[in-house]
């Protein structure tokens, strides 16, 4: 896959924001390479058949290997699910080694970039667990293997037609990478405490003025993508982020969001002065009471917390008026991935009704399934009905008609650093 040298001014301002969504890079030095490799770096990647072979044949060539897989490990219920059920699983059906290491966005791109401009053809990794920003930065590298997913048997019980999965932040995936599960960001508030929590922006600033010091943003993905439903609401309908990323319309909604929060921020936890850097703080500071309000994927990850005693079994979960995001997060193949075949074998399980359900039990990792049920056969679609529901956070389905799609990876990627700039700093 060469890449052209003849970069248009709209790509070299992609490239700029790739740069600075790559937060944890090392400035100058990382961006002369990048450009390096933009302008100069053709992918060595060897020449592959996979496409060209049925499953058998992809079966027969991953049995029996080493499948590398790296992923986000912040969460003990994930970790137990990969580490308990999976490794196991797949060592079981396909004497699979899975090896697991850790990382998300940032270190993936890095690692990804770092062997294609070394000329690496056989990479560390097989496999990652990836979305929107991500996906978005390694297309740019072609540092993705596919498309893969339409060989995959179990691809056959998810309906692509769905928008929230055949869209990652407003680009197609065209079965460059598989859907594994599927969650809508939710404000969370215990309702011991909250009768009536805030819905609508100048709710919220009526709230905090009446509680000071009980709500704050996290600077991480989960509150910037806070702040992406607040920009979606100052656009004036649940759409309005829909399509290309608009740099006008971000510069005028933007320019009210950070306007909004300065003047508010006084009333913040800490009185705007600092900012949780990770969402598990802000998980601490609601378990304690210091914060009223908290948010998150996954419905808000009650069900999980209240399980673990963190949170009170009076917690609750809801959308904003104008809508909260609900996105697909996906399993990827690098491009010079060594063991693509043990990878696709790998993620067809991870995509099989079995290991969908076990993932979705409620009391371990209660994540909602990416299978269609009308797809599904009878006896799965059983099983699935017979599982037990939610007790305290809400059901995907409840927050449904809130539903908004993940604007385009530029306004996270521009929402990351002006939230630095324009309210961290000033």
């Amino acid at each position: 896959m060469h890449i052209h040298t003849r970069l248009s001014l709209h790509f070299l301002a992609d490239i700029q924001r790739l740069f600075f969504g790559l937060r944890k890079t090392s400035g100058c030095a990382f961006l002369l390479c990048l450009l390096a490799l933009v302008v100069g770096c053709t992918s060595t990647t060897e020449p592959d058949t996979l496409g060209e072979r049925d499953w058998t044949e992809i079966e027969k060539a991953g049995q029996g290997t080493t499948v590398q897989f790296m992923m986000w490990q912040g969460s003990p219920i994930i970790n137990a699910y990969i580490n308990n059920y999976v490794v196991p699983r797949v060592k079981e059906l396909y004497d699979i080694d899975l090896k697991i290491s850790g990382g998300q966005g940032p270190e993936i791109v890095q690692l990804v970039m770092g062997e294609k401009q070394a000329g690496i053809t056989q990479g560390q990794v097989d496999m990652v667990w990836i979305n929107g920003e991500t996906f978005f930065q390694l297309r740019k590298i072609n540092g993705l293997y596919g498309p893969f997913v339409e060989k995959l048997p179990h691809a056959a019980y998810v309906d692509f037609e769905d928008t929230y999965i055949s869209t990652d932040f407003q680009q197609p995936v065209n079965y460059m990478e598989a859907p594994w599960g599927i969650s809508q960001f939710a404000l969370v508030y215990d309702s011991a405490q909250v009768p009536a929590p805030p819905k609508k922006l100048d709710e919220l600033e009526h709230f905090i003025k009446a509680y000071p010091g009980t709500f704050t943003i996290s600077n991480d993905f989960t509150g910037m993508t806070l702040l992406k439903c607040f920009l979606a609401e100052l656009g004036g309908a649940p759409t309005s982020l829909d399509g290309p990323f608009d740099e006008e319309k971000y510069a005028r909604l933007s320019a009210r969001l950070w306007a909004y929060i300065n003047r508010n921020k006084k009333y913040f936890w800490k009185e705007g002065e600092t900012f949780p850097t990770e969402h598990s703080k802000m998980d601490q500071l609601f378990a304690s009471g210091e914060l009223l309000l908290s948010y998150g994927f996954s419905e808000g990850g009650i069900e999980e917390k209240v399980h673990q005693g963190l949170f009170p079994e009076t917690t609750r979960g809801y959308a904003w008026e104008n809508g909260t995001v609900r996105n697909a997060n996906y399993l990827g193949i690098t491009a010079n991935a060594p063991n693509k075949a043990g990878a696709m074998l790998v993620i067809n399980f991870l995509m099989s009704p079995e290991a969908q359900l076990e993932k979705a039990d409620v009391n371990r990792m209660n994540a909602n399934t990416v299978l269609s049920m009308e797809k599904l056969p009878a006896e799965w679609q059983q099983k699935f009905a017979a599982a037990p529901g939610r007790k305290y956070g809400p059901e995907v389905s409840a927050l449904a008609p809130y539903a908004i799609q993940e604007p385009a990876p530029e306004y996270m990627i521009r929402i990351y650093e002006d939230f630095r700039t324009e309210v961290i700093e000033n």
